[in-house]
């Protein structure tokens, strides 16, 4: 069942966004060469803590997870897509970086991801950054009041498609709310015109995951979480919770 949410919720999304926001602005300022991943879940966690908030990803399972998810971020460096568990990996310079971060407050979550460069970037990697931005950006744009769910994919698909990238096919944005994943089901490809009609008060995780390989399928690695492309090519991440409204589109994962 999709829950419209009211104008004071959204509020209250707001609120937990922007310690999503904190959190993953914490993570990021504590990556360099040399930094263990789980170093940077410590430096998000503290803000959460900080805050107040609970971590909707620590200790979450679903269905295909073997073990309950042991940390507030996942870390997915390089070839992996989604799903990383931050351990005692060590970053090294030029790796591509994807930190995926969610916060509960008041009853109320917010969830957003990051991709980013430690050290010297490859001009192929900021070409998949900014492809996954740019299909972020045109998602958002295409959750406006009267649009329907396949307007979002549509508009997601349509960038990935232009910059010769792939997308997991299992996998996408949700709605978000009073629990992490919501109806309904955000697929990072489809039809326009096609799913759920976008109503102000709807709230969704929108997502692309881009793989620079351009092949849709992938593995998964033996810890049952983490996504990799399975020809060892790059993948971003980019992520943000956002309200269809009567005014446009709101992004509530900014600082």
């Amino acid at each position: 069942m999709v829950e419209i949410k009211t104008d004071t919720a959204l509020e209250a999304m707001r609120e937990a966004g922007r310690v999503v926001a904190r959190a993953l602005a914490a993570a990021r300022a504590a990556a360099a060469v040399g930094v263990r991943l789980r170093e940077l879940d410590e430096a998000a966690r503290g803000v959460l803590v900080e805050a107040g908030a609970r971590s909707p990803f620590l200790g979450y399972r679903p269905s295909f997870a073997p073990t309950p998810f042991p940390a507030v971020i996942c870390a997915s460096v390089n070839d992996a897509v989604v799903h990383g568990i931050p351990g005692d990996q060590r970053l090294r310079d030029g790796d591509l970086v994807s930190i995926d971060c969610g916060a509960e407050l008041d009853g109320w979550t917010g969830d957003a991801a990051i991709s980013f460069i430690v050290g010297t970037p490859r001009p192929a990697d900021l070409a998949l950054i900014a492809a996954t931005q740019q299909a972020l950006d045109a998602g958002i744009a295409a959750a406006t009041v009267g649009h329907r769910i396949g307007d979002i994919s549509h508009a997601i698909g349509t960038v990935a498609r232009d910059a010769a990238c792939a997308m997991p096919a299992d996998f996408g944005g949700h709605g978000i709310g009073r629990r992490m994943h919501e109806d309904p089901h955000l697929p990072n490809h489809g039809r326009p015109g096609r799913g759920f009609r976008l109503r102000h008060g709807l709230t969704l995780a929108i997502e692309p995951m881009l793989m620079a390989s351009g092949r849709n399928d992938y593995r998964t690695d033996p810890d049952g979480w983490t996504l990799r492309t399975t020809d060892g090519s790059r993948a971003a991440h980019i992520e943000h919770t956002v309200a269809v409204t009567d005014d446009g589109p709101r992004i509530l994962t900014l600082l």
